[in-house]
């Protein structure tokens, strides 16, 4: 690292002129010896280090030298550049990257709440070190949009959440899964046009889920709200769950626990933790995910076997799977549990998985997983290089590898070896990929016009072909504004509908719309649209 001396005694790192590192230098004629009184570990006082007042410089410097803060090298610095006051006593058990790395996460929204013993769980849950608890942080933001706007396409329904928190429903309400509360006369009518669901003002939303009949809200206190059928953890056709609850319920069996996400399978509810842990709700008949325990029993139980110990910064659900992304000491990993029909665990066979097991293709292709994404039948990943993984049942090209095969183990997809992804989202049998550029590919099932591809003259082209490969979705490119998220319908029960959410936080809808679903009424004998248009929802509030 190189340093330049200003007249002026200032002293900058890698170019960084907003936050200039000042010392006085000590100087001497040639001909005498001055002796420089040194301020290393065990000799200095309370107050003599200014490192300890601003130890994010750290990174900065990092940063700037195009190192991943993610990975923070050793930095080491002479202690003459830190002499001035910072009324601050030193912490003589951390280097300076560590020092750098606590002051990080301090300033992370989750962390700041934690207590002392909390934030020192997490610490050794993470390996013992506050560099890898910055990491665990990072990416889990870098996941899922925490604390920002986001927009969820439900079976048949749709969630909008705004930056400011506050939560918006529209589409299909046959079980009161919007949240609106009883309508006169007791009926559950369905919304064209996005409502906000007022029972829940004063209460900022940062998360939020859907299922069929379904939803879920998480707050940034960590608490969860359900509404719809109640359901939450027991098979869809299951003796349970005959009860609607049509107003958001705050679940007391997670009271105790302070959850950042929610993902809901057909079978099963799960919830992850800011520590990492992952609870489940009842498998259902057909198995037990991971804790012995009744199939009728529906009070959350922490998944249990290799995940026990490791902290889980994403969860995704399929129809009957889980998909969990780990952050370990050596990088990070792909878990799965549940249904292994398709080969879509990941494992190279399709054989059920009652614990959690490690998927070991992504060390053999060499790449470290970043976002994963679970369809009702196929997984995909997106690698911190850019590349994407897919595997699963193949049926409709949703696979993007130009058929219909199925593959057991990650595949990367060559289709896309130009282009850096950088987000994924899947839906049943239908895959979309955002770049760094924030363009936006498709494939797999095109039915209901949900992939966006409308490149016939009249406009009807190929709007429900099934697309074996990625395709460019030009329709999107026609908004004129990057891209950041993409949301779609994840079941087989419904026709599927998409949402594409740009850095503006302006959100296009496209697909079935015959609920609502696209948050506006569509014409006479007009059930889906195969343009994106505009929702009339403010999401920058």
């Amino acid at each position: 690292m190189d340093a330049t001396t200003s007249g002026t005694g200032t002293i900058q790192f890698c170019n960084i002129p907003e936050q200039p590192i000042t010392a006085t230098l000590v100087t001497s004629p040639r001909s005498s010896f001055v002796r420089q009184v040194r301020h290393c570990a065990g000799d200095w006082v309370p107050g003599e280090f200014p490192l300890a007042a601003n130890p994010s410089i750290v990174l900065h410097v990092l940063t700037a030298c195009n190192l991943d803060p993610q990975d923070l090298a050793k930095l080491e610095v002479t202690c003459s550049f830190f002499r001035q006051p910072a009324n601050f006593a030193p912490d003589y058990d951390l280097s300076i990257a560590e020092l750098a790395a606590s002051d990080m996460c301090q300033q992370r929204a989750i962390f700041k709440i934690m207590t002392d013993e909390q934030k020192e769980d997490l610490k050794q849950r993470c390996g013992g070190s506050w560099k890898l608890v910055l990491r665990y942080l990072l990416a889990g933001e870098a996941c899922y949009r925490r604390e920002k706007s986001q927009a969820i396409a439900g079976p048949g329904h749709s969630i909008a959440v705004t930056s400011s928190g506050a939560a918006y429903s529209f589409g299909s309400n046959s079980s009161g899964q919007l949240g609106h509360g009883p309508t006169p006369g007791g009926l559950t009518a369905d919304e064209y046009r996005p409502r906000l669901i007022r029972s829940l003002q004063g209460i900022r939303i940062i998360q939020a889920t859907s299922g069929a009949g379904r939803s879920m809200l998480i707050s940034d206190t960590g608490k969860v709200y359900a509404f719809g059928k109640d359901s939450f953890g027991e098979a869809e056709y299951g003796v349970q769950g005959s009860r609607i609850v049509n107003t958001p319920q705050l679940v007391e069996s997670l009271k105790d626990i302070f959850v950042v996400q929610a993902a809901i399978g057909n079978f099963f509810t799960a919830v992850l933790s800011r520590e990492g842990r992952v609870y489940t709700f009842s498998w259902g008949s057909d198995g037990i995910l991971g804790h012995q325990t009744e199939p009728n029993d529906v009070q959350p139980r922490p998944l249990l076997g290799a995940l026990e110990n490791i902290p889980v910064v994403q969860i995704a659900a399929g129809y009957c799977y889980l998909l969990a992304l780990a952050c370990q000491p050596s990088g990070m990993s792909v878990y799965s549990v549940g249904c292994g029909l398709g080969g879509k665990l990941g494992h190279g066979s399709r054989t059920d998985e009652k614990f959690p097991r490690l998927i070991e293709q992504f060390q053999t292709l060499n790449l470290q997983p970043m976002v994963v994404a679970a369809g009702a039948w196929h997984a995909a990943v997106v690698g911190k290089d850019g590349r994407v993984c897919t595997w699963g049942w193949g049926r409709y090209g949703c696979l993007g590898h130009g058929n219909e095969d199925s593959e057991s183990v990650p595949k990367v997809v060559e289709a896309l070896s130009n282009v850096k992804a950088i987000h994924v989202a899947t839906g049943d049998y239908t895959t979309f990929v955002v770049s760094d550029s924030g363009d936006v590919y498709s494939f797999g099932c095109g039915e209901s016009s949900s992939l966006g591809h409308n490149n016939g003259a009249d406009g009807q082209g190929n709007r429900h072909t099934n697309i074996l490969r990625p395709e460019l979705v030009t329709s999107l490119r026609q908004v004129k504004e990057r891209v950041v998220q993409i949301s779609l319908t994840n079941s087989i029960f419904w026709n599927a509908h998409t949402f594409a959410l740009t850095e503006s936080n302006k959100l296009y809808a496209f697909g079935a719309g015959d609920k609502g679903q696209l948050g506006v009424k569509l014409g006479e004998n007009q059930i889906e649209r195969g343009n994106p248009e505009p929702v009339d929802v403010d999401l920058s509030r």
